[in-house]
C-alpha cells in the first residue's frame, strides 16, 4: 500500500469588530474556475519526507501568496484526511495580510486536455477573509475542521 501524499499550511486568522475571520485561498485553473462551494482552500501544499510538515507549510505559503509567513504564536489545527486520500496538516497564525497583496505561484497543466497546450494557471486566483460560517460554506469539506478547531480555541 502507497503512502498516501501529505499537504501543509497556515490559516491566518485575525479578530475585527465583525468577530473572527480566516483567510482562505480559492484554487486557480480551469477545474475550479467556475465553482466556489468546495473550492476554497487553506493555503498549503504538498511535501516530502525529507521536510517536516512546519517547514512545508511555511514555504508553501510562500509560494501560493508569494508573501512571507507571519510570525507569531501557531496554533496547531492537527491533521484532517480528504476525500481524495490526501493528509492536511494545518496551524493557525494571527495576522493580517491585504489580499491585494498577494502575488500567486503558478503551475502548468495540459489545458484543454488532449490539446497538447501548455497553459499556466495561478495556484491561488484570489484569496478572502472569511467569517467561519462562510468558510465552512466555501471550504474543501475536510478542511472545514481547521475552522471549527480555530473556533473553538478562539473562544
Amino acid at each position: 500500500m502507497t503512502e498516501p501524499k501529505r499537504s501543509a499550511g497556515l490559516l491566518l486568522f485575525r479578530h475585527t469588530g465583525e468577530g473572527l475571520e480566516v483567510l482562505l485561498g480559492h484554487m486557480g485553473g480551469p477545474y475550479f474556475a467556475k465553482k466556489d462551494a468546495g473550492a476554497w482552500t487553506v493555503p498549503k501544499g504538498e511535501y516530502e519526507p525529507d521536510e517536516t510538515a512546519w517547514e512545508a507549510a511555511r514555504r508553501e505559503f510562500q509560494e501560493e501568496l508569494g508573501l512571507p509567513p507571519p510570525d507569531g504564536e501557531a496554533i496547531g489545527l492537527g491533521e484532517v484526511r480528504q476525500t481524495n486520500g490526501k493528509i492536511v496538516t494545518a496551524w493557525a497564525i494571527e495576522a493580517d495580510l491585504d489580499p491585494a497583496a498577494i502575488e500567486p505561484g503558478t503551475f502548468t497543466m495540459e489545458w484543454p486536455p488532449r490539446s497538447g497546450r501548455i497553459q499556466e494557471f495561478p495556484e491561488l486566483d484570489r484569496v478572502a477573509w472569511l467569517t467561519p460560517d462562510r468558510a465552512r460554506e466555501l471550504i474543501v469539506r475536510a478542511q472545514a475542521a481547521f475552522v471549527d478547531r480555530l473556533a473553538e480555541h478562539s473562544g
